[in-house]
């Protein structure tokens, strides 16, 4: 859309709102576009030398006279659709133990790129968490479908919580030409030293565009007991001892 004949006081703040609806899952540009003159139609006693650069050139409209006639602020706005949030998986294990499970994945719209080759092979990457090493994986996806997956926390705490005891890797990965569907399966690996209940959400972003969020729980129950001590009484009002020992798993 386009706003003209808004008159600013100097230094009022003026507020632009941005609507974003997009229909399909890729990423949408535009640009937002401020052009200011002086409300008296005078020019800015500055001339644009011609061999100034294209920045320069770009930002400001010249009069006949060479004089700076208007000044432009532009603001590149790129919109990432994200799909509505999919259902909860829950991954359950009793502490000091280590379960496996196979976790799927649906991306609903992919959009392939214009060039995208329905043969061809590419790399996706894999990244558990930001700091994490990333994976390539190849298989018949089109030459321009790539994805970057990211496993995210709620907060630092439960990011260090949860960052040692959870792995996850990517094992399959399908591509429905028909009805734009991309089937990620992954095998999630917990293995809690301690009870807990915290939550993470798995995303998956696209380079086409579009964002898909997983939740994920991950709940660990109470550890197995590891003995049991029988202390026998010697008596009335007598104490009764028994030793046993403890090995520490750390320093």
């Amino acid at each position: 859309f386009h706003l003209t004949g808004i008159q600013l006081a100097p230094k009022e703040k003026l507020d632009i709102p941005v609507l974003f609806k997009p229909d399909e899952m890729k990423i949408y540009k535009a640009e937002v576009v401020i052009h200011v003159m002086r409300e008296n139609g005078e020019s800015w006693p500055y001339k644009v030398p011609a061999e100034s650069n294209e920045d320069l050139n770009r930002n400001v409209t010249v009069a006949e006279n060479g004089e700076i006639q208007g000044i432009l602020w532009i603001y590149p706005v790129h919109g990432l659709p994200e799909a509505p949030q999919q259902r909860l998986v829950v991954v359950r294990c009793r502490a000091r133990q280590r379960v496996e499970q196979r976790v799927e994945m649906l991306l609903i719209g992919v959009m392939p790129g214009a060039s995208a080759l329905p043969d061809a092979r590419c790399s996706a990457t894999v990244n558990a968490n930001k700091s994490a090493n990333t994976q390539e994986v190849t298989d018949g996806f089109p030459a321009t479908v790539e994805f970057l997956y990211e496993l995210q926390y709620q907060s630092n705490e439960i990011k260090s919580q949860l960052e040692s005891l959870v792995g996850m890797q990517l094992v399959q990965k399908e591509w429905d030409t028909e009805s734009r569907i991309v089937t990620l399966v992954f095998n999630v690996v917990f293995a809690p030293n301690k009870p807990l209940r915290n939550e993470a959400t798995l995303v998956a972003q696209c380079a086409t565009g579009g964002v898909w969020k997983f939740p994920l729980l991950f709940v660990a129950t109470e550890p197995e007991v590891d003995d049991v001590i029988n202390i026998e009484a010697v008596g009335l009002n007598k104490e009764s001892i028994v030793g046993f020992k403890l090995t520490s798993q750390t320093r």
